[in-house]
């Protein structure tokens, strides 16, 4: 079996088999849809003989599904297992908490970590700063994602035609308060993360909890998918609007840092 082709001065790996492996579960994991063991090896400059008897091997142990019909592989049940226990562990948090502790430090603001769960964002973290009032936000509350910085960093990182799926009408989107906000239909939704994007990071005043406003940028994975979102939030009489970018590019730095610890890629 041939040895996968390295860079120069990267030196050959010992185990070639293992190695391929990984690589063909890393490639059907970043595609939307099964392949063709053809186009794997192509894909990999792997031989197709070799790229045959691997996906032989991985799919006597559940790790590719062959559709017959289709001529096609794609993931096994084996690797859904470990994608449930790699939840199971809750890397996110445990890689985040940190993390946002250090943020904490620096800007002197309570900061959060928050996951996309449906039309809401599911907060995982808080790390509250010292003599900063509580916040809703804390472990486990849910809320609607397009009113909260950190929802809307993420509904920004995702295509469009899913965030128009996730808000097919009208009664999709709600408030807190008796005061309507701007964003209660998918026009608006749309306009604002068009918005979110230009600027590289989202905004929430005081949608949530009158008074306060929040600063949110994305945590992407290796295909730069939104896995979640790192969020300030602070009273908005204490931050000035002028200082919003400057507090937003702290942010987006964790945000990337988390990113690369999860083996995603930053943001933008």
């Amino acid at each position: 079996m041939t040895t996968t082709p390295t860079a120069p001065g990267k030196a050959t790996s010992k185990v070639p088999a293992a190695e391929n492996t990984l690589r063909i579960l890393k490639l059907l994991a970043s595609r939307r849809g099964p392949m063709a063991a053809s186009n794997i090896a192509t894909a990999l400059g792997l031989p197709r003989s070799s790229v045959y008897h691997l996906l032989g091997v991985m799919e006597a142990n559940g790790f590719v599904l062959h559709l017959h019909e289709e001529q096609r592989y794609g993931l096994g049940i084996s690797a859904f297992e470990l994608s449930s226990a790699y939840s199971r562990q809750e890397p996110l948090s445990r890689l985040g908490r940190p993390m946002l502790a250090s943020l904490v430090d620096v800007i002197g603001e309570s900061a959060h970590l928050a996951v996309l769960h449906g039309r809401d964002v599911l907060y995982i973290v808080e790390e509250r700063a010292k003599n900063r009032p509580s916040l809703v936000t804390d472990v486990g509350v849910r809320l609607p994602s397009h009113l909260t910085a950190s929802g809307r960093a993420i509904l920004a990182a995702l295509p469009k035609s899913q965030v128009r799926a996730l808000y097919p009408n009208a009664a999709a989107f709600t408030s807190r308060h008796e005061v309507e906000f701007p964003i209660m239909k998918y026009s608006a939704l749309s306009s604002h993360l068009d918005q979110v994007r230009q600027r590289g990071y989202a905004t929430e005043n005081g949608e949530i909890t009158p008074g306060f406003g929040s600063i949110a940028a994305a945590v992407t994975d290796h295909v730069g998918w939104p896995t979640a979102a790192v969020a300030v939030t602070f009273l908005e009489d204490k931050v000035p609007a002028e200082q919003w970018p400057v507090l937003a590019a702290r942010i987006q730095k964790a945000a990337d840092e988390l990113s690369v610890r999860i083996h995603g890629r930053p943001a933008g």
